[in-house]
């Protein structure tokens, strides 16, 4: 086992998929020389060789589009997306060629493409490098949505999404980069959890906590505090938001009989409504109360100055936990 930061674990997961496969390449901006803004890529290029970690323009369409081209030569390359507002420019790509291609091809045609998009907020930085554009993704067939909440899963998540014959966006918390944890290295890919599998993090009994990526920390933190007072709750990590693994959250909430989601992005038609109605539709003679969410709200991401009055905190997810007991 080592201690890796998540940046780190996911740069030791891209280099075991481009040291294993010589059809995976990287491409990006300042992915190569530079190692990435937030150093994910750091010493690929220089190991691996400009061939194989490449710099691209300031050209998300570009990027993706050329990703493309190549996968369908049989490649399998990974685009990093520098922030989570920059990937806009790239939605046409995404949605109309990479989403449909295997539909259009009836199968024939794989795209083995993973974006990488580091996203959320909490970094004290502006609109365009603070969004949560996941439900964009999500809404869109053809594409597998995931998100990485620690070290450990990040380094597997990565390879897996690497190995994927679809299309995968793959979200990255952006502020819990520098966060901590054992990673074990040597551990072979097929031991890892499925990719589109769901986790517990902290078993409970009481109510059902559901999140993913960023929050998935603050959760637990918030259900190691319930549990101070007196009330179990059960942390899941999502993992997989398309699609989504409702057997892992439905077998959850039918125990608990309550459930709170969790996310960064605005809860206004956002990913927990749609978890929401799941629950609802699945589990609603076990629920002893409504489905409640926490999350942004229906604004652009604000200064630097107010993000902790946007983002959800613990005290936010423990008032939404009080909230159900209320019923």
């Amino acid at each position: 086992m080592t201690r890796l930061t998540l940046s780190r674990a996911l740069n030791e997961g891209l280099r075991r998929s481009l040291e294993n496969d010589p059809k995976v390449m990287i491409m990006g901006e300042d992915v190569g020389k530079l190692g990435g803004v937030f150093r994910v890529t750091d010493g690929l290029q220089k190991d691996l060789g400009e061939h194989r970690v490449v710099d691209t323009p300031l050209a998300e369409s570009g990027i993706v589009g050329t990703a493309i081209g190549l996968a369908m030569r049989g490649y399998r390359p990974v685009c990093e997306i520098q922030f989570d507002g920059f990937v806009y420019p790239a939605t046409d790509q995404i949605v109309s060629q990479l989403a449909k291609m295997r539909y259009r091809s009836k199968g024939k045609v794989a795209l083995p493409v993973v974006i990488r998009i580091p996203f959320g907020g909490g970094i004290g930085a502006v609109e365009h490098h603070s969004e949560s554009p996941e439900v964009f993704f999500a809404h869109t067939a053809g594409l597998r949505v995931v998100a990485c909440a620690d070290p450990a899963d990040a380094y597997a998540m990565i390879q897996l999404a690497i190995a994927s014959d679809d299309p995968v966006i793959f979200f990255e918390p952006k502020r819990r980069y520098w966060d901590k944890a054992e990673v074990d290295t040597a551990a072979p890919l097929s031991a890892a959890l499925p990719l589109d599998q769901a986790r517990t993090v902290h078993p409970g009994n009481d109510v059902t906590l559901l999140s993913y990526g960023p929050l998935v920390r603050t959760c637990l933190e918030a259900a190691l505090a319930a549990d101070a007072d007196g009330r179990s709750v059960e942390v899941i990590d999502l993992r997989s938001l398309s699609p989504l693994d409702m057997a892992t959250v439905s077998a959850s909430v039918a125990r608990t009989g309550r459930c709170v989601i969790a996310h960064e992005a605005p809860v206004y038609a956002g990913l927990g409504a749609e978890i929401a109605a799941r629950v609802t539709e699945q589990c609603f003679y076990s629920l002893e109360a409504p489905v409640l969410r926490v999350g942004g709200f229906a604004i652009p991401y604000p200064s630097a100055r107010l993000e902790e009055h946007y983002l959800p905190d613990l005290d936010r997810i423990l008032d939404a936990v009080d909230r159900t007991f209320a019923y």
